[in-house]
């Protein structure tokens, strides 16, 4: 009987967590030999440290905050280099804001992402107390596409707002509490927050950017480079967790898992109104957003999404003119994607890049042994952002 490779992995109690436990849950890593010891996290704080020290062997991370790491942003160091070798979701996050607010933003109904934006801008013009927004991380898909969507509505996000960092699980209850006035974080955070009546979604991340990574898996490089068959039995096993999750039929089964007490200790019908095939998906004014696993190349490293990352970064001073963005997006690896997906029949995309923004209906991604059918990748102000 062939012995069983253990390898830890940290994760946050996210929606978008699914593929690393409905692997874990549902035997595919067993499957692959491989026994994965899942350990939740209070923070991305403490994610990225273990990673780095090598406490953990792989993550769900967010891609700015990988890209952080590379580019020795982060003042903790360690010595482990990390890899991305494939992408965990797209979309799911909300722009959430406190009922004072929220109800000025939608005093007539629901209203498109762009002119909640704009409708918050007016409503804190001249104001000499600024709003405070809690994001997950600085290093964070929410910082940036939180600033993307104030700064599309008119605000000056370093003039006109106060942030602080809030992990995702106590988003809802620093809101409910009146330490923040908003937030941005994944699900099902902005849904708890909804039926708490604490909070209101005003945008989601699919009407900032749709179809923009929003987690991916991260891998300690020299297990890249030392155990390459254990990583690619590790990707085969998450790639088929992802394909179950985003299959709508299976979405009692991943939400019951999910709300496990030892994994997002939330009631199953919260967690439900996050996962594809929810009715919510598209609407404006929904206090969730649908997270995507496996469809629309979810699952590819975008070495294009990184670089887009990366130019938000420098937007906002967080990086300088001289970083090396050609080694932060080089940790990006479609090759270690491309070999598992193939091992599995999945066609896999013909470029590591592509224009983003540019579709806004359904198009084919060139791919191989199949084209890909892809959804809209629009940013909420029509830009197009070509690498």
């Amino acid at each position: 009987m062939t012995s069983q490779t253990a390898f830890r992995l940290g994760l946050l109690r996210l929606t978008d967590a699914a593929p690393l436990i409905v692997a874990r849950e549902l035997g595919y890593f067993a499957a692959e030999n491989i026994e994965a010891s899942l350990s939740v996290e209070p923070s991305w704080a403490n994610i990225a440290d273990k990673l780095s020290y090598g406490l953990l062997d792989g993550a769900m991370m967010l891609p700015p905050l990988a890209l952080a790491m590379q580019l020795g942003l982060r003042g903790s160091g360690g010595p482990e280099a990390i890899v991305v070798p494939a992408a965990l979701s797209l979309n799911g996050n909300t722009v959430t804001l406190s009922e004072r607010w929220a109800g000025t933003v939608l005093a007539d109904g629901a209203v498109s992402a762009l002119d909640s934006a704009r409708r918050f801008a007016a409503a804190i013009r001249g104001r000499s107390e600024k709003p405070v927004l809690g994001v997950v991380h600085t290093f964070s898909t929410h910082n940036l596409l939180l600033r993307y969507w104030l700064s599309a509505g008119g605000i000056d996000p370093d003039r006109d707002i106060a942030f602080t960092v809030v992990p995702p699980a106590e988003t809802a209850d620093a809101l409910a509490s009146g330490k923040i006035d908003g937030f941005c974080a994944g699900a099902p955070w902005g849904e708890v927050a909804a039926r708490s009546n604490s909070g209101f979604t005003v945008a989601t991340s699919h009407a900032i950017w749709n179809h923009g990574t929003e987690k991916v898996f991260a891998i300690r490089r020299r297990i890249a480079d030392e155990d390459p068959g254990q990583l690619q039995a590790m990707l085969r096993a998450v790639l088929r967790a992802a394909a179950y999750c985003d299959d709508p039929r299976n979405v009692p089964s991943v939400a019951t898992i999910l709300a496990q007490e030892n994994y997002l200790r939330l009631p199953a019908q919260i967690i439900s109104t996050s996962l594809p095939g929810a009715q919510t998906h598209g609407s404006e004014g929904s206090s969730a957003d649908v997270s995507v696993f496996f469809a629309n190349a979810a699952n590819f490293p975008w070495r294009s999404h990184a670089q887009w990352f990366l130019a938000q970064m420098q937007r906002w001073g967080y990086l300088g003119e001289n970083a090396d963005l050609d080694a932060a997006t080089a940790i990006f690896r479609p090759d270690l994607f491309a070999q598992a997906a193939s091992s599995l029949g999945l066609p896999v995309p013909a470029a590591s890049t592509k224009t983003e923004g540019y579709h806004s209906a359904d198009w084919m991604l060139p791919a191989l042994p199949a084209p890909i059918l892809m959804g809209s990748d629009s940013f909420i102000d029509g830009a197009v952002f070509d690498p």
